[in-house]
This record gives C-alpha cells, sequence and structure tokens, in this order.
C-alpha cells in the first residue's frame, strides 16, 4: 500500500510524520499523522487515535504533546483524519456535526455516503493494514476524543480480537440519546435498526463485552456532559452487563484539548503496559 510523507519533524527521540495515500475503502486521499518513538519509522505496538468533531489528523499530534511518552518504548500513535475529503455531497459542508469532519466512525448506508462514509472499514481494515505493511506493527490498541472516544468504544467492543486495549476521552457514549447521533445516524444510516450497532452503550446491552478493563476519562465541567456524551448511561450498561470500566471523573476540566494533555501520559501508560 503506497503511502506519501508529507513532512517530517523530529521529536524526542523519534519522528513525527506526515502522510497521504489513496484510501480503497473511501475512493478519496485521505491523511494521517503519526509519531514514532525512534527514527527508523517502525514499531511493534501501534495506538490509533480517532478525534472528534471539525478535527483533523493533525489536531492530536500537535496538541497533546503526547510525543515525550513513547520515549523508550517500541510504539506508535497513528492519528486518521476524522471524515473523507474533497467532495461534495448533500448537505456535508452545512454544519459542524454531520458530513466533513464528522464521519462518525461508521459505514454509511445512505445515497453517496454510502460509496465513502466507510470510516469504521477505514480504520479497521484499511489503517492497520497499512501500519502493518508498512510500518511493521505487530499489535494495535485504540483511543479516542468526543466523537472519536464513541468510535473507540464501538471499535474496542465489536473488534475484541484486533484491539488489545480501549480508552477514551469525553466519548458520545450513547448517541441514540443525543442530538449530535440523531443527527449524524439519520444521515448516514438507511435503516434505524444499524443505530445500535454504532452506540457503545447499546452494543453492551446486547452482549458486546470485553474482558479487559475499559479507561474513560470525563471532565466534570465538560459543556456536553448531560446534553451529548451521557456518560453514565455508559457506567450503568458496564454495571448491568458485567464489563470492567474506570471511569476518572476530573473536577474542573472541560471538553478541550487542555483537558487531554494533562491526563494523555496516563492513557498512554494504560495502552503500553
Amino acid at each position: 500500500m503506497e503511502i506519501t510523507q508529507l513532512k517530517k519533524h523530529k521529536s524526542f527521540s523519534g519522528d513525527t510524520c506526515f502522510y497521504s495515500h489513496m484510501s480503497k475503502v473511501t475512493q478519496t486521499q485521505m491523511k494521517f499523522s503519526c509519531h514514532f518513538a525512534s527514527q527508523n519509522l517502525k514499531a511493534d505496538h501501534c495506538i490509533i487515535w480517532l478525534s472528534g468533531l471539525t478535527c483533523t489528523d493533525e489536531n492530536f499530534i500537535t496538541k497533546a504533546g503526547a510525543q515525550k511518552y513513547f520515549e523508550n518504548t517500541n510504539a506508535m500513535i497513528l492519528c486518521p483524519d476524522t471524515s473523507p475529503r474533497g467532495l461534495n455531497l448533500p448537505n456535508e459542508h452545512d454544519s459542524y456535526d454531520f458530513g466533513s469532519g464528522a464521519g462518525f466512525y461508521l459505514n454509511a448506508t445512505t445515497p453517496g455516503y454510502k460509496d465513502h462514509y466507510k470510516m469504521y472499514d477505514y480504520v479497521v481494515k484499511e489503517l492497520t493494514e497499512l501500519a502493518q505493511k508498512n510500518f511493521g506493527v505487530k499489535t494495535f490498541s485504540i483511543m479516542g476524543h468526543s466523537m472519536g472516544g464513541h468510535g473507540a468504544l464501538v471499535i474496542g467492543l465489536r473488534e475484541q480480537k484486533l484491539f488489545t486495549k480501549v480508552s477514551a476521552f469525553s466519548p458520545i457514549v450513547n448517541p441514540v440519546q443525543t442530538s449530535w447521533g440523531d443527527r449524524a445516524f439519520k444521515g448516514y444510516l438507511t435503516d434505524p435498526k444499524d443505530w445500535n450497532n454504532y452506540d457503545a452503550t447499546e452494543l453492551l446491552k446486547t452482549g458486546h463485552k470485553r474482558k479487559d478493563m475499559i479507561l474513560i476519562e470525563q471532565g466534570l465541567s465538560d459543556e456536553f456532559l448531560e446534553t451529548n456524551l451521557k456518560t453514565n448511561n455508559f457506567v450503568e450498561a458496564a454495571k448491568d452487563n458485567g464489563q470492567a470500566c474506570k471511569v476518572n471523573y476530573r473536577e474542573g476540566y472541560d471538553h478541550s484539548y487542555y483537558f487531554i494533555s494533562t491526563f494523555i501520559k496516563d492513557h498512554i501508560a494504560f495502552h503500553l503496559s
């Protein structure tokens, strides 16, 4: 699988790199960023980071301050874009919570979108194969923020054999109960029966659970906590269905990368332990 390096920066003992490639899954040019612990651009383990609404492949890698926590490891982190780009589908660019920058890490089934908005398959099938073939990766884990936290939880619950660990910052845990999820799922999915397949709380209720613990970080001053994140819904479903889950509620923290950068060290340690 051919990839093109767009830029590279030495960072600590490794390199932070930016790439593009033609995706067979989305049928568009896709970008991703990554950081390698060493400058040989190889790694045994890869953490895939999924970003939130309006983000690109560059938000996490430039704002989270994660690079130094890969020192003395044989790991990397890989951050894909949040949706296909360069299209002009109906309503694609009209709002921040649907379409461009808001792929929701699902496989769309609505006209037009079904041909390109397949971010679930892009992450699970294409990115992992890309990392294996180009960077020598042997194992994967997954984490993300907000919409990306939703993606990490859903993918982690459905693809347990592929991803060794799962964690999330401020995740949308029950999108079928939120305005963000309602807008996205109506736009991407033709059959309402498919909604629960992309909802972590509903997946727990139907027996999708991991044998290991899921780690979640949630700020108590997050302006979206009660309206669109619904953290407690996931906590209750985890209790009822035997899923080990640790949620760290952090007093005073909001939904921003200031929050993520404060606790990213703990999550990287969790993934690499």
